[in-house]
């Protein structure tokens, strides 16, 4: 019953796809593609990998599903696609449950971390073999490969074995493959892992054209935070099979929700002290290192006696010099390395029972004033540069 009632919530997709439509669907396919995860999990014996997730992704929106390894974002991204079954919760696409649905009765395409070329086909016959399995005749299935080839600027390569391509043309084609059944949702897991850095930037830009250009969902697994921001509209961070955050790439760095994000995203420090003074108006936290940390912002629903904060290491100043006595928001600190990265310098330093800090310098500003390895540092911020923590 769950089969049939899936053919007939998504009409649209096979009979578009019978009469052999070749327009990439942006004026039908921006109001399609939302995806509803209510209470999702996902157990591998006594291994909960996905623990009782709950997600909503817009119609036509870029959202990445970012974490470290084994944090269940590749589960729940085959889940949404139906490779693998859930063990509880509901999983809807456009207000459709696909919970029992098959891979090919939903309104989703998969493009596999490995690309899964098939090694015997050109690329034309390989963008073209999800429509040669559902019967279309070999002129029509072409017409419509070489259109998704040309949408990846591969057309000229439609003759050519995956074996004489290179990683980046074998992901060009791959995606092809995916689109060429006008699916509502495009499900991406890992798909620039295997590039090298240079091709991996150029990859990302073309997702997000691709993206904007088709105007349909796009849900993408990644690692890399920088990846992550630089591509979605919408950041999921997942740790240990649940959701520490959704927000934009811009709320996610700048106001993380916890201590795990913050440290996870990169280019933050988290300090925790024990909180002097908690209000609507702000906090006073004093910190191991010996100094005290103030925050602007409501801190008034505190109830407890210690506090995390983050505060990006850009935002940070270091002076050789220790003023006496110490201001506030400025701890002392220990030169244990510098990292010259072109635009920037990265200061790390020991701070007392804190332990590693991490300090992002202008290049001009650092060699205006640099430090050396070994010597003792005062780092400094303004109230505006902490952030509050969740946990």
């Amino acid at each position: 019953m769950a089969h049939a009632a899936g053919n007939d919530a998504f009409p649209a997709r096979d009979r578009s796809t019978a009469r052999g439509s070749t327009g990439s669907g942006s004026s039908t396919s921006a109001t399609k593609g939302r995806i509803e995860l209510h209470a999702v999990v996902k157990s591998y014996d006594a291994v909960t990998a996905v623990d009782h997730v709950d997600l909503t992704v817009a119609a036509g929106s870029y959202c990445c599903l970012l974490g470290p390894s084994g944090c269940g974002k590749t589960s729940t991204l085959r889940m949404v696609a139906g490779h693998e079954e859930i063990s509880a919760g509901r999983i809807l696409i456009d207000g459709h449950d696909v919970g029992e649905l098959t891979p090919a009765d939903r309104p989703t395409a998969m493009m596999f971390q490995n690309y899964a070329l098939f090694p015997h086909l050109n690329c034309l016959d390989n963008v073209a073999f999800s429509l040669r399995m559902r019967g279309m005749p070999r002129a029509q299935r072409h017409a419509i490969a070489l259109e998704k080839l040309q949408l990846v600027h591969m057309d000229d390569y439609r003759r050519r074995m995956p074996s004489q391509l290179s990683g980046g043309q074998q992901q060009r084609v791959a995606l092809a493959r995916a689109l060429v059944t006008n699916p509502s949702v495009l499900l991406l897991d890992e798909p620039l892992s295997a590039l090298d850095p240079f091709l991996r930037v150029r990859m990302r830009g073309e997702l997000r054209r691709l993206q904007r250009d088709l105007a349909i969902t796009f849900v993408h697994v990644t690692h890399s935070q920088q990846e992550a921001m630089s591509v979605a509209d919408t950041v999921v961070v997942m740790d240990h099979g649940r959701i520490e955050q959704v927000g934009s790439p811009r709320t996610i760095y700048n106001a993380p929700a916890t201590s795990f994000v913050a440290r996870f995203m990169g280019g933050h420090n988290v300090l925790r002290g024990r909180l002097d003074t908690a209000s609507a108006e702000g906090f006073r936290l004093a910190v191991p290192a010996g100094g005290v940390v103030t925050g602007a912002g409501d801190a008034a629903a505190l109830d407890r006696d210690t506090a995390s904060v983050a505060i990006r290491s850009d935002l940070v100043r270091i002076r050789a010099n220790r003023p006496d006595p110490l201001p506030d928001n400025a701890v002392p600190g220990h030169v244990l390395g510098i990292e010259y990265h072109g635009s920037s310098v990265q200061v790390d330093l020991e701070i007392g029972e804190v332990g590693e800090f991490s300090v992002t310098v202008g290049e001009k500003e650092f060699y205006a004033a640099p430090v050396e390895v070994g010597s003792d540092v005062v780092a400094s911020w303004r109230t505006d540069a902490v952030h509050l923590l969740g946990d």
